[in-house]
């Protein structure tokens, strides 16, 4: 028999859903008209299923096979473990300001909750109630993947990793990113100044030295217009010429 033929002739077993929640009279009961589906490979299957006796359910499929379950609808939701997760870590921050690292992926059904890492060590929710960790002051937010530091300190400098994780496949990790805390660099500051204003008074040397040297009266001279002198004709006889005006420039 062909491999097509194989393939066609074989069957997948899908199983009932499982309902969670809180009975509100009595026993609850879940039950099928269909309790075993036979479909041909790629086909699609319908599943269907009633229950009665809960209040405000949470309705999930899952699927048994070799011993393992896995849940594959969830609030009406295909399952889908986390992706590798994306960060931003800033690759230095200054001491004594806020610093802000983010984590995310896009794959996770349910969503994903997120857990950092530093040097390898996972970061507790409460520094300060962590021997590796009392020396830093941040706030980690799980559901946004969110690190603030603030303020951030001598003792931040690492490397940072980010975990996804949703309860179904494997957690996955973001590659590790080096963050340093360092010192406000004021002697870069001062130095900064100090070339900014050796530049300014070379400027003003410079305009200085230009005006005594009487390149400003030149330039003046040099765009002043010529004087153009008219005089007024004189009175003559008929018939005699004279010259009846002149320009003097």
């Amino acid at each position: 028999m062909g491999t097509k033929a194989r393939a066609e002739r074989k069957q997948l077993l899908l199983f009932t859903s499982v309902i969670l929640g809180s009975l509100a009279l009595g026993r609850g009961e879940v039950f099928t008209s269909e309790p075993h589906v036979r479909v041909a490979e790629n086909k699609p299957a319908k599943l269907s299923c009633s229950y009665s006796g809960f209040s405000s359910p949470r309705v999930e499929w899952k699927f048994t096979k070799g011993g393992i379950t896995r849940l594959v609808c969830y609030n009406n939701k295909i399952t889908v473990p986390p992706s590798k997760p994306t960060v931003n870590v800033p690759s230095s921050a200054t001491i004594g300001n806020r610093a802000v690292l983010t984590c995310s992926e896009k794959d996770g059904s349910p969503p994903s909750e997120y857990y950092w890492f530093k040097d390898g060590i996972m970061m507790p929710s409460e520094p300060k109630g962590n021997r590796a960790f009392s020396n830093s002051s941040y706030s980690l937010n799980h559901k946004t993947g969110e690190l603030v530091f603030d303020p951030v300190s001598a003792y931040d400098t690492g490397e940072y990793t980010c975990q996804a994780q949703n309860g179904y496949g494997t957690p996955t990790r973001s590659e590790a990113v080096r963050m340093e805390a360092a010192e406000l660099n004021v002697g870069g500051i001062v130095a900064a100044v100090l070339v900014t204003l050796i530049l300014l008074g070379f400027l003003i040397l410079g305009i200085w030295f230009a005006y005594r040297r009487g390149y400003f009266d030149r330039a003046k001279k040099g765009t002043s217009s010529k004087k153009v002198i008219y005089s007024q004709p004189a009175a003559r006889s008929e018939g005699e010429f004279r010259q009846t005006s002149s320009f003097l420039v």
